[in-house]
């Protein structure tokens, strides 16, 4: 059963924030509100957590997980990026758009795409994420909470309880978010590439959609 967590949404209880920290630390997943709208995260170094990350969501592994960040800095270290892209990146974030960039080391094969060896990375501008974050003390392996076969992501703290609390370890409840997902942009290949246009306004970052 998931443990649920009812928090302010803008100033988010730490002691409530470090019980969920806790239960990702020990290998749970857990459903958090971000600036797009609710996702599912877990320890990026956990094997186990990351497989049933994907198995919850129906995904497979050429599907691109994202990493959550606290900022910019941490973001470089877990991927590959030149002057140019950190230019771009630095106009994004934090917001609603996620980035595939080729990963460093410091990404686990495993979680990174198989032939591409790419992973989405994104600052989220939410203040409960971005608190949740701190309090873990590193980045989140994430992915959209869209249940298999469907098309939208969950927006209901409640409705996320009631569908997945034999799933998932916990739920942090900071009230309906935003119901679309990121603006996905590809910049493995040098040039930015549109792969899914979402809350994120391309042309805030001179992109066309």
């Amino acid at each position: 059963m998931a443990q649920y967590f009812e928090v302010h949404p803008d100033n988010p209880q730490p002691r409530l924030l470090k019980q969920a920290a806790q239960i990702l630390h020990a290998g749970g997943i857990a459903a958090i509100p971000t600036d797009s709208s609710y996702a599912l995260v877990c320890h990026l170094d956990d094997k186990t957590a990351a497989e049933n990350l994907r198995r919850i969501r129906g995904v497979d592994d050429r599907h691109h997980l994202t990493l959550l960040c606290r900022d910019l800095s941490e973001l470089a270290n877990y991927a590959r990026v030149d002057n140019r892209q950190y230019r771009l990146l630095k106009l994004a974030t934090p917001g609603p758009y996620t980035f595939i960039l080729e990963a460093t080391k410091e990404v686990p094969r495993r979680v990174s795409h198989p032939s591409r060896r790419t992973i989405g990375l994104r600052v989220p501008e939410h203040g409960v994420a971005q608190e949740l974050l701190s309090v873990f003390g590193e980045p989140l392996l994430a992915t959209t909470l869209i249940p298999p076969g469907e098309t939208e992501p969950l927006n209901d703290p409640q409705e996320i309880r009631a569908r997945f609390e034999r799933q998932i370890q916990a739920v942090v409840d900071a009230g309906a978010c935003a119901m679309e997902p990121t603006t996905v942009i590809d910049l493995s290949s040098g040039e930015a590439e549109l792969v899914r246009l979402g809350r994120g306004d391309p042309a805030a970052l001179g992109l066309s959609a």
